[in-house]
């Protein structure tokens, strides 16, 4: 079931990125937001990174988990933090939008830990799906990784 529902979420991002008009340059906008991102989790502040997250926003982990809002958010990255994780670095892709939606796909690096405990680093591809808020700022209605 969640290979399905993960080869659907894959078409409909590729199909905003296909049909969304482009904005003069949204790039700038989705890596103020990622630099913002990574800057809260690098503080291990996942109260912070629960901000960045719309109030119906939808989190889906490489752990196949489907956490909902920011409290979901807040405990899953509680969780990594307590782990150890540090390092968070999320490199732009490719970014489109038409200034109300924006989707961002990147590359994400982080530091973890291996099962005796050593350093191991982290990395895969993620995709994000931003709203704009009334204030301009970005926040993330969906954010899945691997």
């Amino acid at each position: 079931m969640v290979r399905p529902l993960t080869s659907i979420f894959t078409v409909i991002c590729l199909s905003l990125f296909a049909l969304t008009p482009a904005k003069a340059d949204p790039d700038t906008d989705v890596k103020a937001a990622y630099a913002a991102w990574d800057a809260a989790f690098n503080k291990a502040d996942a109260k912070a990174l629960a901000a960045f997250y719309t109030d119906d926003a939808m989190f889906l982990p490489a752990s196949h988990d489907v956490i909902k809002g920011p409290a979901g958010v807040e405990k899953f990255f509680s969780g990594l933090f307590g782990m150890g994780v540090t390092g968070h670095k999320l490199e732009l892709i490719e970014a489109q939008g038409d200034g109300n939606m924006m989707v961002g796909a990147a590359k994400w690096s982080a530091k973890g830990k291996d099962a005796k405990g050593a350093d191991q680093p982290w990395g895969g591809v993620a995709t994000h799906v931003f709203e704009k808020q009334a204030d301009g700022s970005l926040k993330l209605s969906v954010h899945t990784f691997n």
